[in-house]
């Protein structure tokens, strides 16, 4: 079996139809269509069927696909290891992030890689609709993702899952608010309240279905935005409360101040997401060190300054 050929099978897998294979290799579907073809002649057994207009894998193609990510794996540390015999990491990293965790972690990471002019790290964010960070790892290298716990299918998808640091939730309150007198806030305190909303689905929402479980009452939500900078901004005037991240809410002293929520867990997992066969170059492994380190400073700075 030709390596090129289970390559284009395992990006089958990865990203669910010929058309995109195409778009990412750089081939035209019908030359995508064709190894697929041969590399079904090489095993005797059907890899693909037909569903609706296009192709999906079969129960031995799906093996197959697994077998294929196994092989590209071996290969990555194999050249990793060739590597670091001969020279530093080196080469282009593509990074997707969300806003918050971009904010956060960016600006340390890229000040240490202009110690490394070898390796350049190309940086794209991505503020999804419908938070899935596991669609966006065929096309990058490495993908910050946030949730709360760690999705069973990104295992299942064959990722890798590097934490970085765990961020917790606070509320957020305009300055003035009777419960801004209190270092701590209840459930029970909230209940009537309104709120600024996140759109469903998102960690902050996941909240509010925590608070609805634990006093019996839904949160009243009177809007629901994604952009972080509008929520505080409508907090601060008054429009109603939020949930926020504690290290990202930059608007303190500025007509909003944050509270931590008693009694309840409310916080969100962020991780770097890696497809197996690209964690073992040193470029990439380098990046997901400077990574890990600066999420420390982060959490230490916050911690300290908690201490105070």
């Amino acid at each position: 079996m030709d390596v090129r050929r289970l390559e284009l099978l395992r990006e089958l897998a990865d990203r669910g139809s010929i058309t995109a294979v195409a778009r990412a290799t750089h081939r035209t579907p019908s030359a995508v269509s064709q190894q697929l073809k041969v590399l079904e002649a090489e095993v005797g057994i059907p890899l693909t069927e037909r569903q609706g207009r296009g192709l999906v894998l079969t129960g031995a193609g799906i093996a197959l696909a697994a077998t294929a990510r196994r092989i590209a794996v071996a290969i990555e540390e194999a050249e990793a290891v060739w590597t670091e015999f001969t020279q530093s990491p080196s080469g282009t990293v593509t990074l997707s992030t969300f806003p918050t965790g971009g904010q956060m972690l960016l600006p340390g990471v890229l000040r240490a890689l202009r110690d490394e002019p070898a390796l350049e790290l190309v940086v794209t964010d991505h503020d999804l609709p419908l938070p899935d960070f596991a669609d966006l790892t065929p096309d990058f290298d490495i993908v910050i993702a946030d949730s709360q716990g760690i999705p069973p299918h990104w295992a299942d998808r064959g990722l890798t899952t590097v934490p970085l640091m765990v961020e917790p939730f606070d509320v957020a309150l305009p300055a003035g608010h009777p419960l801004s007198e209190r270092r701590v806030v209840r459930p029970i305190d909230l209940i009537d309240e309104e709120w600024i909303g996140a759109p469903v689905g998102f960690p902050y929402d996941k909240v509010h279905d925590i608070l609805a479980a634990v006093t019996g009452r839904a949160p009243i939500i009177v809007q629901r935005l994604m952009d972080n900078l509008i929520v505080e901004r409508l907090v601060a005037s008054g429009l109603g409360i939020a949930i926020l991240p504690r290290f990202t809410t930059r608007s303190h002293g500025n007509g909003l101040i944050t509270r931590p929520i008693s009694g309840i867990v409310a916080e969100r997992q962020i991780s770097a997401l890696v497809r197996t066969d690209r964690l073992p170059r040193p470029s990439v492994r380098r990046v997901i060190e400077l990574l890990q380190a600066e999420a420390e400073k982060i959490v230490e700075g916050y911690r300290t300054v908690g201490e105070r």
